[in-house]
């Protein structure tokens, strides 16, 4: 059986002297990884296909229930080349894709909102190499669609008024009921950032350009994206220590 799908390179692994096993996020089938057969090979008929980030057409060959099928058709719809010219764009890209690998489920289930904001992203990246707000948004719009958005409308408790986020909670906490509780680290939110957040998780991706938060804003934002991640989702990213 053959399927046809659009899909992302997120990662590639050597199999042997000359095979590669290829991570894709799809259009279609969500991650999945493909056996390519000789790609490493001189004259390889997947050419610059399974570079890094390379948006492709391709078609994948083995029973549907297969963990690996062979890839038997890889056609380039956009490389992204100038991703990988630059180290410090390159790494910011390899976020996205650690992140899609580490969040997205790997059973086969259709997420075309995750296929579309990481293109959104790529595109963002090489458009504007040196923008904040595209790692940013991406992140935050990538934990929402993996189930691990914090609750930021009031408090998780009581739902009084509270600015305190607790991330093992992955939540704000009022003063009354974070009392005598070992919650862990916690940050103040500012009622500018909390309102940002809510703005950037929800306009469309496609005029996302037009906000344009202050620099102490976004910073706060990295802040507590980053301290969601490490220490409420449990995740860290390794291409950002790098």
């Amino acid at each position: 059986m053959t399927s046809r799908t659009e899909g992302i390179v997120l990662r590639s692994r050597t199999l042997g002297e000359a095979d590669l096993i290829i991570e894709y996020l799809t259009k279609d089938f969500g991650t999945r990884s493909a056996f390519a057969k000789s790609p490493r090979k001189i004259k390889s008929r997947f050419g610059g296909s399974l570079e890094p980030f390379t948006y492709a057409r391709i078609a994948l060959t083995g029973r549907e229930d297969a963990n690996l099928p062979k890839l038997t058709q890889s056609d380039i719809i956009r490389s992204f080349h100038p991703l990988r010219e630059n180290i410090p764009v390159f790494l910011k890209a390899c976020q996205f894709a650690e992140l899609a690998l580490k969040l997205l489920p790997s059973d086969g289930r259709n997420n075309p909102d995750a296929f579309a904001l990481l293109l959104w992203g790529l595109d963002g990246l090489e458009k504007d190499p040196a923008s904040a707000l595209v790692p940013l948004v991406f992140k935050m719009r990538l934990m929402e669609l993996a189930g691990y958005a914090p609750a930021l409308n009031g408090c998780a408790r009581c739902g009084g008024q509270a600015q305190v986020f607790y991330p093992r909670d992955g939540a704000l906490l009022c003063g009354g009921c974070k009392k005598g509780k070992k919650e862990g680290p916690a940050l103040g939110l500012s009622a500018a950032l909390i309102a940002m957040h809510k703005s950037l998780s929800a306009f469309p991706l496609e005029k996302l350009s037009r906000i344009k938060p202050s620099g102490a804003l976004l910073t706060e934002l990295e802040r507590f994206v980053e301290l969601h991640f490490t220490e409420g989702v449990n995740v860290h990213i390794r291409s950002a220590k790098f």
